[in-house]
């Protein structure tokens, strides 16, 4: 038969194994025996609140009414609750469901399928569940693996972590590993490698190392020390990755940057700059300001309204410069159309296209149309039209040609 053990208020007592449920009065202290000291009840131990056990405890469930300290391991077969107050363990810690109202702080690893905590809830070595809700914040500094991590306000986790679903009011940290959704309020940072499906942050991301990836949606800015594969990237203000970038589609709204390569099987849309210091390829490449970069090739088009800077040149179907825009290196496309006032250096082109006050140096092209006040520094070869409109500046005279240079 199962029995009930009661512990006095402001007592100090020893006990053993408990078959039955046992209750603490507050402030109550209790001892273990054995080495080390344990105390084993088979039922659910209540606590009256401040109460301090000075031994590993295992249970069926706890229930506590304020503040509990366990000074040992903490198994418990299925739930804790603790009500206006935190539990402390300083070893670790098992159970199927806990619910702490105000803060639970584990010195060793916490496995656990569910638990709730409205205050604060840190870890000093690894965590497991399979659900996790903490109202303000989560640190941990071992490894993390949990279906589903929701924190209101800050996530801070210094190792791996293997998490389906992150989602956090504030700012979230963790030390690289695998993330399937990271929604995030504030900002987000990865120390380490980190591979996901997606990432959606309200404010700043960062990462490190070698990440592989899906979609990025980042209202500010988006940075990476290091390299990155991906799917599609959308970021309101700017993306910088200082190694290589592989992807799918990229659209920023002010800037983007590289340190190596960035290779995109889909479209590049930048509304200020676009910086990449090796080459940059992409099936349509549109820049509202200035696109730089060793080699730029696209598929079919290259549109940019302010300067186009390269070493090897733009290739593309179809390139077009916008007004008062500048090109330094070649430019060799189907076609080409320069823009008014525009200034360029070597086209090369089957359909090419000067509008009115626009300079070029050398213009190399089947079908040729300069437009009125546009000044050539160079040479104008063609193999089939030249049409040019009144006061065109050309210093030496178009050549009718059976082959261009390359």
């Amino acid at each position: 038969m199962n029995s009930k053990i009661s512990v006095p208020s402001r007592s100090r007592t020893t006990l053993d194994s408990i078959e039955g449920d046992l209750f603490v009065g507050r402030r109550a202290v209790i001892v273990g025996t054995g080495t080390p000291p344990t105390l084993k009840v088979s039922g659910t131990v209540y606590c009256e609140g401040a109460n301090i056990f000075e031994c590993n405890l295992s249970a069926g469930n706890l229930e506590a009414d304020g503040d509990v300290t366990v000074h040992g391991n903490l198994k418990i077969e299925n739930d804790v609750k603790v009500e206006d107050g935190r539990l402390e363990v300083y070893g670790k810690m098992t159970a199927k469901r806990v619910d702490v109202d105000a803060a639970l702080y584990v010195t060793k690893d916490l496995t656990v399928e569910k638990v709730d905590v409205g205050g604060s809830l840190k870890a000093d070595r690894n965590v497991k569940a399979e659900d996790i809700d903490v109202g303000g914040s989560l640190k941990a500094k071992g490894e993390v693996e949990a279906e589903k991590i929701d924190v209101g306000g800050s996530v801070s986790i210094e190792s791996k972590v293997d998490i389906t679903k992150l989602d956090v009011g504030g700012t979230a940290k963790v030390g690289g590993g695998k993330i399937r959704k990271v929604d995030v309020g504030g900002s987000f940072e990865s120390k380490d490698s980190l591979e996901f499906e997606q990432i959606n942050v309200g404010g700043v991301v960062r990462l490190t190392s070698k990440n592989k990836g899906g979609d990025v949606d980042v209202g500010g800015s988006f940075k990476v020390e290091g390299d990155l594969e991906f799917k599609n990237i959308d970021v309101g203000g700017k993306v910088e990755i200082t190694g290589s970038g592989e992807g799918c589609e990229i659209d920023v709204g002010g800037k983007v940057k590289t340190g190596k390569s960035l290779k995109l099987s889909g479209n590049l849309e930048v509304g200020g700059k676009a910086e990449v210091d090796e080459e940059i390829s992409a099936k349509n490449i549109e820049v509202g300001g200035v696109l730089r970069s060793r080699k730029a090739t696209a598929e079919d088009r290259v549109e940019v309204g302010g300067s186009i800077i390269t070493v090897e040149g733009v290739t593309a179907h179809f390139v077009e410069i916008g007004r008062r825009g500048k090109v330094l290196g070649p430019i060799k496309a189907d076609q080409v159309i320069i823009g008014r006032d525009a200034h360029a250096e070597n086209i090369y082109g089957k359909k090419i296209v000067l509008r009115s006050g626009a300079h070029a140096e050398n213009v190399y092209g089947e079908d040729i149309t300069i437009g009125s006040h546009c000044h050539i520094s160079g040479e104008v070869q063609y193999t089939g039209e030249l049409r040019m409109n009144e006061h065109v500046l050309l210093a030496n005279p178009p050549q009718k040609v059976d082959r261009l240079p390359l």
